[in-house]
């Protein structure tokens, strides 16, 4: 079972759930692993610890022209679905855009001049961290300038054990990034919180994942700071609340130290567990 926790902004609390949400489940003595899939800017790690068991660099493959072969046919250009690369026949001026390639490969496939070849470049890292009871936390890291983290994060999901649960901490957003996560997730949870900005991007969240048809559920953090608007949206709208965090300063102040809720303070253990139980209860009654 894959758990994916997201949010349609940042600073909602999604790190706060996943990592507490994983401290509890392997501390009952489930196997687990907390997948870190915000790429850009991973948090995770210093929260869960974990000794350093592994590190593999990413890559992709860039398609490099040689324009002494190159006949300026236009195929590779027709051929890219991602606008990827550039040709000016007139000027005999080609270029590949790297940012936009997908490593796909269907411009090598489209030119039959032998022009294309491959070239080598490394997008970012993924580092497995052991913890002592065979639990583990896998962090991706882009590289700085790369344009895409979603490569990153499907070979971050698919290094994960397989029939072992696994708990993906999204990127923010409704993007490609957000997107490639919660896909390969079996129920996700929405992080939101009572204000209008929350409630404008849990909207946007909420129609991705109908859309993507992924059962998901609410979690309402700093619960007391705003108004009531977030909660009669999901009243109207038939959408699950799986529980709330209040805005506490207490709360705050752990999170800041680098500390887990579900340690410091004994009911949020209980509180999470609750929250996986409600989960697993739900994926079975559907």
């Amino acid at each position: 079972m894959k758990i994916a926790v997201a949010s349609g902004k940042g600073g909602t609390g999604k790190t706060l759930v996943s990592t507490n949400l994983f401290n509890v489940v392997q501390k009952s003595g489930i196997a687990v692993e907390l997948i870190d899939c915000d790429a850009e800017e991973p948090n995770d790690q210093p929260f869960i610890g974990g000794r350093l068991d592994d590190e593999e660099m990413v890559t992709q493959n860039i398609p490099s022209i040689d324009k002494a072969k190159c006949t300026f046919c236009g195929k590779c250009q027709e051929y890219c679905n991602y606008n990827a690369i550039i040709i000016l026949p007139k000027l005999q001026h080609i270029q590949v855009i790297e940012d936009l390639c997908h490593d796909c490969g269907a411009c090598s496939y489209a030119c039959r001049v032998g022009a294309i070849t491959e070239k080598t470049k490394t997008i970012g890292t993924i580092t497995r961290y052991e913890l002592d009871n065979g639990c583990a936390l896998i962090e991706s890291q882009i590289e700085i300038g790369v344009y895409s983290s979603v490569p990153l994060i499907n070979q971050a999901i698919k290094s994960s054990q397989e029939n072992q649960l696994a708990i993906l901490d999204a990127p923010p957003g409704t993007s490609c990034p957000f997107i490639a996560t919660v896909s390969a997730a079996d129920f996700v949870i929405l992080v939101t919180e009572p204000t209008p900005f929350g409630m404008n991007d849990l909207k946007l969240s909420v129609d991705t994942l109908i859309h993507l048809d992924k059962p998901f559920g609410v979690i309402i953090n700093r619960a007391g700071l705003g108004d009531n608007r977030v909660y009669d949206y999901l009243k109207e709208n038939n959408i699950p609340l799986l529980s709330e965090i209040p805005f506490d300063r207490k709360i705050a102040k752990t999170y800041s130290e680098g500390q887990l809720i579900s340690d410091t303070m004994p009911e949020y253990d209980d509180h999470f567990h609750q929250l996986f139980t409600t989960i697993k209860n739900q994926l079975q009654n559907d």
